[in-house]
């Protein structure tokens, strides 16, 4: 199986939803003009293109950055994705500009706070290149002054016509990893392709990770503590959260490993763990919301949501900030979400106790039924087989057990676990 579709898999953080209350309203990123900042109105409506630029280090005339491998950049672009970074001119976040050349500067590794969009050719850093010389970790340049320039990092083609690729970009509501128009959004300026002067391919192009099947686990709410199931058994201990807390699993980093997180509700706030063990905070929902997570938009990392028991509502949380609302299930029903169909983006579904039925949606909106579980049963998710979509199962407080449901329809029983424990799902050891 593709590294891809371990990363778009059902982040199984709904099963915690069984217990919950919570909190949405996660605002996107602000952006400045390049003289007087606009109005709330105009910001609100900056999404695409340049929104201003600081000015450019003071590099010599003619020079290289460092030698850095295409990976290498594309593995740093992506490491701003989800922080929550705003817009600006002046700000730096790791000594880098927080604006669209700011950020290609600090993903080609160029010397901080980074050049502007008129300066990575003439300065030697960069050279134009044709469109079918793109390869990840390049750019497309719109070289214009201010605000009237940009500059997007390409990730790659989405098919064989090149008429759109997936790239990384800085704007003013946000870092985004998505698909653009091939060379860009009309009505932006004359975007170019463009070549880092000292990119290098990698040696030898990385060989695609097979993670293997998704994994259980519980949280502990009397010690605060995840105790995670392994593939052979063992286990992995961590410690996250306090008294009240609701556990949460998701790909927050984009990385192979999938990480723990909780939403805590007298916040509304989602406190996710990475993994280097630093924090990422979401403050997403009010009183009464279930927290939940999926890759809703088929990027590199994982995201939140909540579902709104009062209206029957998914508010899931994209990448950019914006918010896609989703009504589904009616009252008593427990959300759940997943990839079902192997798509690049999760799926939402429910649960409904009362029948002990997985109401499942699909991309297309249809809905596929499984009846699965009894009275007291809590529902779970994750890919339980290593196929290509996800799975569902359920986990027995009486016994202690996951029952885990297989593409063939065959069930697993892994004994994890004890009374009080909230089951959760993720691939907490990624092969490769």
């Amino acid at each position: 199986m593709s590294t891809q579709h371990a990363l778009n898999r059902a982040l199984a953080g709904t099963a915690v939803a069984l217990l919950l209350t919570g909190g949405l309203a996660a605002a996107p990123a602000f952006a400045s003009g390049d003289d007087v900042p606009p109005s709330a109105a105009a910001i609100a409506a900056i999404d695409k293109g340049g929104a201003g630029q600081g000015a450019p280090a003071e590099f010599s005339t003619f020079a290289v950055g460092p030698q850095i491998t295409r990976t290498e950049v594309i593995n740093r672009a992506a490491n701003w994705v989800g922080r929550g970074l705003q817009y600006s001119w002046t700000n730096t976040y790791q000594g880098y500009r927080t604006d669209c050349s700011g950020y290609v500067s600090m993903a080609w590794k160029l010397g901080t706070p980074g050049l502007d969009t008129t300066s990575f050719v003439p300065r030697g850093y960069a050279s134009w290149i044709s469109k079918d010389a793109l390869k990840p970790g390049d750019a497309l340049l719109n070289d214009a002054a201010g605000a009237s320039g940009h500059i997007v990092l390409f990730a790659g083609w989405t098919d064989a016509s090149k008429s759109a690729y997936r790239g990384y970009e800085f704007t003013g509501s946000g870092v985004h990893y998505r698909t653009i128009p091939y060379p860009y959004y009309s009505g932006y300026g004359t975007f170019r392709p463009v070549r880092n002067n000292s990119i290098v391919d990698d040696v030898t192009p990385p060989a695609p990770v097979d993670p293997g099947p998704d994994n259980v686990g519980i949280y502990r709410p009397s010690t605060s503590e995840f105790h995670l199931r392994k593939d052979d058994g063992s286990l992995l201990k961590i410690k996250w959260g306090t008294t009240g807390d609701i556990p949460v699993s998701g790909n927050w980093d984009g990385g192979h490993l999938e990480n723990v997180g909780i939403y805590r509700p007298s916040t509304s706030t989602f406190h996710l763990r990475k993994d280097d063990g630093g924090l990422i905070e979401l403050k997403y929902g009010t009183t009464g919301d279930i927290p939940i997570s999926g890759d809703w938009d088929g990027g590199h990392a994982g995201n939140v949501g909540i579902y709104r028991p009062s209206t029957n509502e998914f508010h899931l949380r994209m990448d950019d900030g914006k918010t896609r609302v989703i009504k589904y299930g009616t009252t008593g029903d427990i959300p759940i979400t997943g990839n079902w169909d192997g798509g690049h983006a999760s799926n939402i579904g429910i649960y409904r106790p009362s029948t002990g039925e997985f109401h499942l949606r699909m991309d297309d909106g249809k809905t596929r039924v499984i009846k699965y579980g009894t009275t007291g049963d809590k529902p779970v998710s994750a890919n339980w087989d290593g196929g290509h979509a996800g799975n569902v199962g359920i986990y027995r407080p009486s016994t202690n057990e996951f029952h885990l449901r297989m593409d063939d329809g065959k069930t697993r029983v892994i004994k994890w676990g004890t009374t009080g424990d909230i089951p959760v799902a993720g691939n907490w050891d990624a092969r490769g």
